[in-house]
Order: structure tokens, then C-alpha cells, then sequence
């Protein structure tokens, strides 16, 4: 993957922020970002004041956000490389966030193995919060979907046209969502970039039945608007607050 075309590509999405935002605004600092990528959820965060963490498996997403940064003229954030389901931070936070779609992607060991650390690293009345492609939603839709463009933006350092597709396939409970970026050079060829992601297609009551036996007290909604959870609902997103086992 290409952080800067991912970054360029992903920050026109904007549906979210509010509430990640909101969050912050209930809880306050110090909050941490687990899978921050590029920073499209942090650096506005780091802007509105918060002290935030950030943590991401990926030494290229996390130097792509130092750049960004630095170009905004932020101060060099706070930034860990590292295993979302398997880390030591030796400090604790009011808020947890793990946004765009990536708790999904985790095995049932790996979201155990997470929320096993979440909790340790969250303070007392602390809050986690994730958001999921809402499995039910996506079962219903048809097996193999053809590939799709989704957008076309200016490459930040060519000044060339890019042409975002996507494509995915829905197959034993799983959903493959590959991310097709065309770069139209100046001569007419076209170099292209692909990044596939895979999500397990986990039951929402597999979920909360998870932060229930890890000692959380969940809160769900259907979409950032804060609409009740609900089976036509494309989005699952989990508020979780800590509780006594």
C-alpha cells in the first residue's frame, strides 16, 4: 500500500469524525488510537486540543502521519509501532478508539488477546469504541460484487489523476474488500496500486458477549449519527465501558 494515496483517498471520508470527536469531547485526554494509519481520526483530534497516542503495526502509515503533521505544523505526535493485540504501554487513558472498520478484521484470539489489553490500559470509568461493517447488513448483500469506481483524486505529488475502485467478495463469513488505485501517468500509462483487506463477518452477539465477559458494559449504535443498532443498519459501532467482572 501507498500511505499517501491511502491517506489522500481515505480522508475525503469524513461521515465519522463527529462522533470520534464527540467522544473525545465526553471523555477527554489522554485518549489512544489503536490502527491510527495515517492519522485521519487522530490529527484532527491532535487539533481540537487532545492528548492522543497512536498505535499502528505499519512503519510507513506512521511515518506518512509524521509528515502530514509536520506540514500542518502540528507538533511531532505521540506515536507507538505495535501489535494492536498485543501491547504494553505503561500508561493508561480515559478513551480507547479503534475506528475504521479494523476491530473487524481480527480473529476471535486477536479481539480476546485486544480487549485483554484495552482494559488494562484504560482508566477507571474509562471507555473503549469501535465501529464494524455491521455483519448482517453485509450477508444480505450479493456473494461477489464487481469491481466499482468509488472516486477519482489529484495524486498530492504528481498532480496525476488517481482512480479509486473497489471490489469484494462475501464467502464463509468472511468479507475480502480489495482496494484498486489507478495512477494516470503522463505518457497514458497507468500504474496501479491494490491493497485487499479481509473482515470476519462476527455476529453482533458474539461481540457483545466478548466485552461482557471482559468486563464491559456495551452501547450500540446503526450509524455516527447515533441511530439505535439495528439488523438494516451498515455500521455496528460499540460503546464499551469498563464494569466490575
Amino acid at each position: 500500500m501507498q500511505p499517501l494515496l491511502y491517506h489522500t483517498h481515505h480522508n475525503q471520508y469524513l461521515e465519522d469524525l463527529p462522533f470520534w470527536l464527540g467522544l473525545a469531547e465526553q471523555h477527554g485526554s489522554p485518549i489512544l488510537e489503536l490502527g491510527c494509519g495515517t492519522g485521519r481520526i487522530m490529527l484532527p483530534l491532535i487539533e481540537a486540543g487532545y492528548q492522543v497516542t497512536g498505535l499502528d503495526i505499519s512503519a510507513a502509515m506512521l511515518q506518512q502521519l509524521k509528515t502530514l503533521a509536520a506540514q500542518d505544523e502540528i507538533d511531532p505526535p505521540d506515536l507507538v509501532q505495535g501489535d494492536l493485540s498485543n501491547f504494553s504501554l505503561e500508561r493508561n487513558f480515559s478513551l480507547i478508539l479503534l475506528p475504521c472498520n479494523t476491530y473487524s478484521t481480527l480473529s476471535k484470539s486477536q479481539r480476546q488477546s485486544a480487549l485483554n489489553c484495552i482494559r488494562e490500559h484504560l482508566t477507571p470509568g474509562g471507555v473503549f469504541a469501535t465501529s464494524v461493517p455491521n455483519p448482517t447488513w453485509v450477508t444480505k448483500l450479493e456473494a461477489i460484487e464487481e469491481v466499482e469506481v468509488e472516486t477519482v483524486f489529484i495524486h498530492p505529488e504528481t498532480g496525476n489523476p488517481v482512480q479509486a475502485s473497489n471490489e469484494w467478495h462475501s464467502q464463509a463469513g468472511q468479507l475480502e474488500i480489495c482496494w484498486h488505485y489507478d495512477h494516470l501517468l503522463p505518457d497514458g500509462q497507468v500504474e496501479r496500486f491494490s491493497q485487499a483487506t479481509s473482515h470476519f463477518l462476527t455476529p453482533a452477539e458474539e461481540y457483545f458477549e466478548e466485552l461482557k465477559n471482559s468486563g464491559f458494559k456495551t452501547t450500540s449504535y446503526g450509524d455516527f449519527n447515533l441511530a439505535r443498532y439495528a439488523q438494516d443498519q451498515p455500521y455496528l459501532i460499540i460503546e464499551a465501558a469498563i464494569t466490575e467482572i
